[in-house]
């Protein structure tokens, strides 16, 4: 059997299994198996397979006909600008993200020294990714999962940036911390309801302790506003990520903490994502 066989025969399995995207999963699984980058195999579609690559690509296969996410499958799950450790016990980092760390980024560079601080920080990727970009920082991430602390430190670790960035296994209602130039926060903002709507992939295997926002959907938001105003600077930036249509309840919640609205950051779909605020 050659490459171009059993690509055929995965991506009709996976087909059969409502994985949306049956062909590329099939191309990114078998490079997993072979150990190769996708490009060579599709470049060597005629070679020939052994039978132990063969049975090391059926056992990932069916993880994935299961719809356990690739990102979990592989291990990693690519984040700004570098591959991030990934694990069931975080949440996948996903595109939209990306626009609190290039918002921090515009703030921060060319600034004075920044401790920044970051709630439920999951892989880390968020903080990592911005002192990777801005030398003048440091940082800290909390998280309420000891296991979700285990992986960030594992990328710190990765991306050689132990001696910047410290996380800590806390509850942001219990965390105590001194005051902060600039929060970021990706809380969990899924209406509790909502849960069982999401794609199998995300409800069956990501954590729903990084997903559930409560039965309103912003009680985490709220619990990190609060939270916020009082270990952050006057003057001090606080970039939440929201659902889309959460900003007008976001938008009383800063205010009533303290802070204004400085900016509105918008993904590709030019939905509202995420605040940029201030702390009067």
């Amino acid at each position: 059997m050659n490459y171009r066989s059993i690509l055929n025969m995965a991506s009709k399995e996976l087909k059969e299994n409502s994985i949306k995207s049956f062909l590329l999963d099939s191309e990114i699984l078998l490079s997993k198996a072979l150990n190769i980058s996708r490009e060579k195999v599709l470049i060597n579609l005629e070679r020939e397979i052994n039978e132990s690559q063969i049975l090391k690509f059926i056992k990932i296969l069916e993880k994935r006909k299961k719809s356990e996410p690739i990102a979990y499958i592989l291990g990693k799950k690519e984040f700004w600008k570098t591959d991030f450790y990934v694990n069931s016990n975080v949440l996948i980092p996903r595109p939209e993200t990306e626009i609190i760390v290039e918002e921090a980024i515009k703030i921060i560079k060319n600034n004075k020294y920044y401790q920044l601080l970051d709630i439920g920080t999951g892989s880390g990727c968020i903080i990592i990714s911005m002192l990777k970009e801005i030398r003048n920082c440091k940082g800290t991430g909390i998280d309420s999962s000891l296991e979700a602390i285990k992986v960030a430190k594992t990328n710190a670790k990765i991306q050689q940036l132990e001696n910047r960035v410290k996380f800590i296994h806390s509850d942001i209602d219990n965390f105590l911390g001194y005051k902060y130039d600039m929060i970021v926060s990706n809380p969990p903002y899924i209406n509790s309801l909502n849960l069982s709507k999401l794609d199998k992939d995300v409800q069956n295997y990501e954590p729903k302790l990084a997903l559930d926002g409560g039965l309103d959907g912003i009680s985490e938001i709220k619990k990190v506003v609060k939270k916020s105003s009082k270990l952050i600077k006057k003057k001090g930036t606080l970039i939440l990520e929201i659902g889309s249509r959460q900003f007008d309840n976001s938008k009383e919640i800063l205010e009533k903490n303290g802070f204004y609205i400085q900016k509105v950051l918008k993904d590709l779909s030019k939905k509202k994502r995420g605040i940029v605020s201030i702390k009067i």
